[in-house]
């Protein structure tokens, strides 16, 4: 069985162990280190799925370009602290595993990872393998730092098809449409929405589509850039203020702020105690493997709904784009790393392997390769989610340092709970 992870796994913590995978020499070529010429070493995280597809693309690289190359994992927890300390030494792996944004700006301000502009540039049809929403996610400073190394985590609205046939609804398309299905399952005695309170990032997906939908992409694209001021945008005061009121009219139940992701809100929505479910895209393969019977006869999915009078387009989307891999600056592969891209990441073998695996790469025009996924129907719909988006947001929480992240995440509980309106988010932030 396919052994499946949680938006958890794939966003970086701090921690300290290690695995490494080997191919062709073992050895970094003596006092080069990790980056050294004797050897093409990649840093990625631990993973049953992704690592042996990763492995043979090497291999490929290898057997065809003669070179010798090397895979080091590492657990999700420990993967941070160790770049971070790498990155600060003359041993930089020649390509690193990364979740783009927030998780690279520290890099790329002190000029330690390649820009991969020119070479995008210099190869139009390279650069127009993938879908442009998602390298676009990849940039900063309006230049390329991350080619997409694996699938897309949009983050979508689950609901349960049974509870809306049996209260002949239909899923939300307007703010206006979503506000009267909250009042339809409060009296029917149902949750209108499962929301994980004990874990804040699960709340944060409110504020990024709302916020989108208000105010369009710039108003968080200016906060990731260094601009501060936009958490006092009228937008952000709005939405905040929507998902003030959300709650206050029992959108998400009366102890929401116990809630648990994987034991409660999940849980919550496949025994028909919830109606819908904001969540990323592995909400389905979660759900798959605890409900398999509700995932097949039961689970609806559909996109966030739009805000009256919003400027932001209604297919935008946030989210995790993707992985990315980048180029350590300091490599003495750097032309072996950039071979290694071009020739695997777009290459009909290594998307083939991706799509067996479950995932739904941010490649174009595979739409008829997505039968062969495990769930075609759900694959589809990422996909085409995905590549009609005018945007696509990398989470809050991974787009701007932590320092930020985390005030961020604490009040925005406070907004959930009543405490903080859209005013007093600004000022807090502002504090912050």
């Amino acid at each position: 069985m396919t052994t499946h992870f949680s938006r958890r796994h794939f966003l970086g913590l701090a921690g300290g162990t290690t695995g490494a995978l080997m191919l062709g020499a073992t050895g970094c070529g003596g006092s080069s280190g990790p980056g050294g010429s004797g050897s093409l070493t990649v840093w990625s995280l631990q993973d049953p799925v992704q690592n042996p597809i990763q492995k043979a693309a090497l291999k490929r690289f290898s057997d065809k370009a003669g070179a010798q190359t090397k895979l080091e994992t590492f657990l999700n927890t420990a993967y941070t602290q160790k770049l971070r300390v790498a990155m600060g030494s003359p041993n930089t792996p020649d390509v690193l595993f990364n979740w783009g944004g927030g998780s690279i700006r520290q890099y790329v301000d002190n000029g330690l990872l390649q820009d991969l502009t020119p070479e995008l540039e210099k190869n139009p049809e390279f650069k127009a393998k993938f879908l442009p929403s998602v390298l676009e996610a990849g940039r900063i400073d309006g230049k390329y730092y991350g080619i997409p190394l694996r699938g897309m985590q949009p983050v979508i609205l689950f609901y349960n098809k049974k509870l809306f046939e049996k209260h002949d609804a239909q899923p939300p398309t307007t703010w206006a449409e979503t506000l009267k299905l909250v009042d339809t399952f409060k009296k029917a005695g149902v949750t209108p929405f499962a929301v994980a309170g004990a874990e804040s990032w699960t709340q944060l997906m409110w504020l990024e589509y709302l916020c989108d939908r208000i105010g369009g992409p710039d108003v968080f694209g200016a906060i990731a850039e260094g601009d501060k001021s936009g958490w006092a945008d009228p937008a952000m005061v709005r939405a905040i203020d929507a998902i003030a009121d959300l709650a206050g009219r029992g959108g998400f139940g009366t102890n929401f702020s116990s809630v648990q992701y994987q034991t409660g809100a999940s849980p919550l929505l496949a025994k028909g105690k919830a109606a819908m479910h904001l969540m990323g895209s592995w909400e389905y393969t979660n759900q798959l493997d605890q409900e398999p019977e509700f995932t097949k006869d039961g689970l609806g999915w559909t996109t966030f709904p739009a805000f009256e009078g919003g400027a932001g387009d209604p297919k935008a989307i946030v989210g995790n784009p993707t992985n990315y891999f980048s180029v350590s600056k300091r490599s003495e592969n750097a032309g072996k790393a950039l071979g290694f891209l071009k020739q695997e990441m777009g290459s009909d073998t290594y998307v083939d392997a991706l799509i067996k695996g479950g995932d739904v790469p941010a490649v174009a025009d595979i739409e008829a390769r997505l039968k062969d996924s495990p769930n075609p129907e759900f694959a589809g719909f990422v996909y085409d989610m995905v590549r009609d988006a005018p945007s696509f947001q990398l989470s809050w929480d991974q787009a701007i340092e932590n320092k930020y992240a985390q005030p961020m995440l604490t009040n925005l509980q406070k907004v959930f709970l009543g405490k903080l309106d859209g005013k007093g988010y600004a000022a807090a932030m502002k504090a912050a």
